[in-house]
Parts: structure tokens; sequence; C-alpha cells
């Protein structure tokens, strides 16, 4: 008879598992990111091939040893994570694959510039706001128009702000990899 502290482990070992999709990650991917593939539910001398570090090349693509080209950009990592194992089950290349895919946040980035006191490329964290993001920069300049703080993102420009954002923090929005915020020149 197996004791009773091992059930929740074994459960637990289950879990991981039979669903490695629930604890990825799920960041929108994209062309340069670098993604870290595990494999496991291979032989030994398999895991070796596959594991490693992969970057989304230009076109959006991953090369991945014996299935070519996987699209990457544009898809969660989970859903990348599930094209990859399906790609090796319906190749036959590996009857039960298991991929893990990690996307590391130092490899993500927030640009900060215009009027702010250290503009730079900000590190990904998925807390990351737009004023945490300008703190990280430094703060404002004395010359900044916090009225107007632009967020581009996905070629859509925002106007924040942030005098108001001061006020009331729930409208401090939070932060996707590859924004761009621009503090503009106050015009006295």
């Amino acid at each position: 008879m197996m004791p009773i502290k091992t059930i929740p482990a074994i459960l637990c070992g289950i879990l991981l598992a039979v669903s490695p999709a629930v604890f990825a990650q799920d960041a929108v991917l994209r062309a340069g990111d670098q993604i870290e593939i595990r494999l496991g539910g291979v032989p030994a001398d398999e895991i070796n091939q596959v594991t490693g570090i992969y970057t989304v090349d230009g076109d959006g693509f991953i090369n991945m040893p014996h299935i070519g080209k996987i699209h990457a950009a544009g898809a969660t990592q989970s859903q990348l994570q599930s094209s990859i194992e399906s790609a090796y089950k319906s190749q036959q290349i590996y009857t039960n694959p298991s991929i893990t895919l990690a996307v590391p946040n130092a490899a993500r980035f927030v640009d900060v510039g215009g009027d702010v006191r250290s503009p730079q490329r900000v590190a990904f964290t998925a807390d990351l706001t737009v004023l945490g993001a300008i703190t990280a920069a430094g703060g404002f300049t004395e010359y900044a128009d916090q009225g107007k703080v632009n967020l581009m993102r996905d070629g859509q420009v925002t106007i924040i702000n942030m005098k108001e954002v001061r006020k009331n923090p729930t409208k401090d929005l939070k932060l996707k990899p590859g924004d761009k915020i621009h503090v503009p020149q106050s015009f006295w």
C-alpha cells in the first residue's frame, strides 16, 4: 500500500506531465525573440539534439531539428509548444514528445525616450506599466509634457496623461514587449 503523503506528489507529477501548456507563459512571440526549447519524453540521446536556444527569424520561423521550419511569430508560447509537439508526432519522429518553452524576459524590452532623464531600453517584466518604465528611465525631466505621453503599440499611438495616472493609478497601462514610450517636451 502506498503512503498517503506520496499521493499528492504523484498527482502533481501527473498534472505537470499531462498539461505543461498550463504553466507556460503566454507571451505572443515575434521576430527576434529568443526561445529556450526543452524536449522530454524521448530517448536521452535525442534530447540534446533538440533542447537549446532558438531565435525567431525575420520571417517569423524557427528551424527545428528533424522537422524544419515552424511558424512562431504571432503565436503564443503554448500554441508554439503544441505546434512543435504535433509536428514531431505527425512526421512520426517521436511518439510522445513533451516540449517546454520559455522566453527569457531579459530578451524582451520596452523603449523609453524623449524627455526622460535616461532614455533607454527597459527590460520587460509581466507587471511593467507606463509609469514604471518612465521611472526606470530616470523619471521625467523638468521640461517633459507629462500630460501627453505617447505609447506606441502595434502601429497605434495612445496619448496618456500621467498627471491623471498619478491621481488614479488604475489608469496606469500595463506594457507589452516591444512597446515604445515617448515623452514629448512641453511648449510653455
